[in-house]
């Protein structure tokens, strides 16, 4: 059977958005697909979120549990956490660097004065 579901892919495509940390917390966008699916999928998922902010620990579950219901009806989904994605080891990378004192002055000749 799951071959069967790979083989056809998606039915719908919805977007979770984060709405920020006053209720209302989130939001969900049906971009394409079964109109009537699609209200009802936003309507499980917003049971499930209503009043949880992303950092609250039964989010983790309840997102999981989405994913899930996604997956049995055929949706895929896509989450909009409202994070700006960085690289986080790159700022401190440019603080914990020494700086390099140059080995040849722009002469050519060494800083030791040889």
């Amino acid at each position: 059977m799951s071959d069967l579901a790979e083989s056809t892919g998606p039915k719908a495509h919805a977007r979770i958005v984060y709405l920020g940390p006053v209720s209302p917390h989130w939001e969900v966008y049906g971009d394409w697909g079964d109109r009537q699916t699609l209200d009802e999928f936003r309507a499980r998922v917003l049971a499930r979120l209503v009043l949880l902010p992303r950092e609250d620990p039964q989010f983790r579950r309840n997102r999981e549990r989405i994913v899930r219901d996604a997956e049995r009806e055929m949706i895929s989904i896509e989450w909009d956490l409202g994070v700006v994605m960085q690289q986080p080891s790159a700022p401190d990378k440019v603080v914990d660097e020494p700086v390099a004192e140059p080995t040849e002055t722009p002469s050519g000749e060494t800083p030791s004065g040889e």
